[in-house]
């Protein structure tokens, strides 16, 4: 009989940001301990939470590049919408939540915040039956030459945060929120606000992506998939066939698919 388990059997140790303090904060942790998003916090009450996502749209903003980016508080780039479990709920609650959520909170019986649930968290117990194509999702490409304006253009408009960067239809690498977000805090820092307009109109997807690029045959088992992106703490994997991009596999699809 297969023992049941409870949310505090695979919760992990909270990571929170205070409110108060800066995205190029908040960002520097995140990237260091593999973490997206963060807990917000206002003393020790949870008020919601920041990704990596959010930092890059507000880095991006013209209205705020008169603006350093180390005088950009967490506050401005918190989502307010997010949910929480008590400890010795059953981990099946959590399927649902993490279907919609990047992030689901543990609070204790007198509501103090004390673990996260993540997706690579459930992934680490459980994993779809239907194997590697029922997690599969559209593969979006961009072109190596194309101009990172537009890039961050497609994001928001069509709510996409990964592509995978195409050279002459050859896959060269990828580039998610994760590089917008650091790269423009790079250029933001290094750049006078007077130049920052033609400046960042010649930057390029080849300039920011990422790689090598990590990859996996579409006949590859699913276990063997999240091994991988545990263990190389990544959260996008493309799927090939015969070397031909066939889709993407990330830490929400796998989660979609249970």
């Amino acid at each position: 009989m297969k023992q049941e388990l409870f949310v505090k059997d695979i919760m992990g140790k909270p990571t929170t940001i205070a409110k108060s303090a800066k995205i190029t904060e908040a960002l520097d942790k995140m990237l260091t301990e593999g973490i997206d998003p963060l807990i917000a916090l206002n003393g020790t009450t949870v008020v919601g939470t920041v990704s990596r996502q959010a930092i890059a749209e507000k880095l991006g903003s013209k209205q705020n590049s008169a603006i350093a980016p180390a005088a950009i508080h967490v506050a401005s780039v918190v989502a307010e919408d997010f949910t929480s479990v008590y400890p010795d709920e059953s981990v099946n609650v959590l399927v649902p939540l993490l279907q919609h959520y990047k992030l689901v909170v543990v609070y204790d019986s007198d509501h103090k915040l004390i673990g996260q649930v993540s997706a690579g968290d459930l992934l680490k117990k459980y994993i779809p039956y239907d194997g590697i194509e029922s997690a599969m999702e559209k593969a979006v490409t961009i072109d190596v030459d194309e101009r990172v304006v537009h890039l961050r253009r497609r994001m928001l408009d069509d709510n996409i945060s990964r592509f995978v960067v195409t050279d002459n239809n050859k896959i060269t690498g990828i580039v998610t929120e994760t590089d917008v977000a650091t790269e423009l805090r790079k250029f933001r820092e290094s750049v006078p606000d007077q130049h920052q307009d033609h400046r960042i109109r010649n930057l390029l997807v080849k300039d920011i992506m990422s790689t090598p690029l990590v990859s996996v045959d579409r006949n590859t088992h699913v276990s063997d998939v999240i091994d991988m992106m545990i263990k190389k703490n990544i959260s996008t994997v493309p799927v090939t066939d015969k070397g031909k991009l066939v889709g993407l596999v990330t830490r929400r699809s796998l989660v979609m698919a249970l």
